[in-house]
C-alpha cells in the first residue's frame, strides 16, 4: 500500500510522472479504482484546494496538482467504464459570448476534472445556442458560465433565459463566476450559484449535485 500513499503525495505536489507511475502500480495490485479516486486522488485535490483557500498554495500549484490528477485519472478511465463506476457528474463550461478570457475558466475546468467530473470545455466567446446544444448533447448536470468583463457579464442572463426557453432549465444546474460577478448578481439573473475561485467552484458543484 506504500504506492497508494505515494500517489496522494504525487498529486498533492503536482508530480505528474510519479502520479502516473504510482497509479500503474495500484492498478497492477488490483486496488479498487473507486477507492484510488475517492481515498487518495480526491483527498489530495481537497488538500491542495484547502491550502489555496488558506493562502498556503497558489494558482501554479493548483494547476500542477490538477494536471497530475488528470494524468492519473486517464489510466483509470477504462476501468471505471468496465466496472460501471459513475463519474461525479458532467459539466459544460465556457466563457460567454463577447469575452475572450480563459485563464480562470481553464483553472476551474482543470480543478473540476481533477475532482472526478467529466468536463466539456467549450472555450471562449460561446453563444447561448452553443451552450444549450452542448448541455443537451452531453446530458450535463451543471453548466458553468464565465465572464471577466462587466460588458459581457450580462450575457449570462441571456444564456439562462435561452435555456429556459429551450425547456431544459429544470435538467441542469447553472454556476457563474468571474472577476465582476458576485452572489447578488447570480441571484438576480436566476443562476443556482456563484463561486469566487476554482476550489470554491468544486465545492459548489458537489453541493448542487447533492441537492
Amino acid at each position: 500500500m506504500e504506492s497508494i500513499d505515494k500517489l496522494y503525495e504525487a498529486i498533492l505536489k503536482g508530480n505528474l510522472p510519479l502520479a502516473v507511475e504510482m497509479t500503474k502500480i495500484a492498478i497492477e495490485e488490483k486496488i479498487d479504482p473507486k477507492s484510488i479516486i475517492d481515498n487518495y486522488m480526491s483527498k489530495a485535490m481537497d488538500e491542495i484546494g484547502s491550502r489555496f483557500e488558506n493562502g498556503k498554495a497558489f494558482v501554479p500549484e493548483l494547476l500542477m496538482s490538477a494536471r497530475a490528477m488528470k494524468g492519473a485519472l486517464e489510466l483509470l478511465k477504462p476501468l471505471l467504464v468496465d466496472n460501471n463506476i459513475p463519474r461525479a457528474g458532467t459539466i459544460v463550461i465556457g466563457t460567454v459570448k463577447g469575452d475572450l478570457h480563459d485563464i480562470g475558466k481553464n483553472l476551474v475546468a482543470s480543478m473540476l476534472e481533477g475532482s472526478g467530473f467529466e468536463v466539456i470545455n467549450l472555450g471562449v466567446d460561446i453563444s447561448s445556442e452553443k451552450f444549450i446544444a452542448s448541455v443537451v448533447e452531453h446530458k450535463a448536470n451543471i453548466l458553468c458560465l464565465s465572464a471577466l468583463l462587466t460588458t459581457t457579464m450580462n450575457y449570462m442572463k441571456e444564456v439562462i433565459r435561452a435555456i429556459e426557453t429551450a425547456g431544459v432549465r429544470d435538467k441542469v444546474k447553472i454556476m457563474i463566476g468571474g472577476a465582476p460577478i458576485n452572489s447578488a448578481f447570480a441571484k438576480e439573473i436566476g443562476a443556482d450559484g456563484y463561486s469566487s475561485n476554482a476550489n470554491a467552484a468544486v465545492s459548489l458543484a458537489k453541493q448542487l449535485l447533492a441537492s
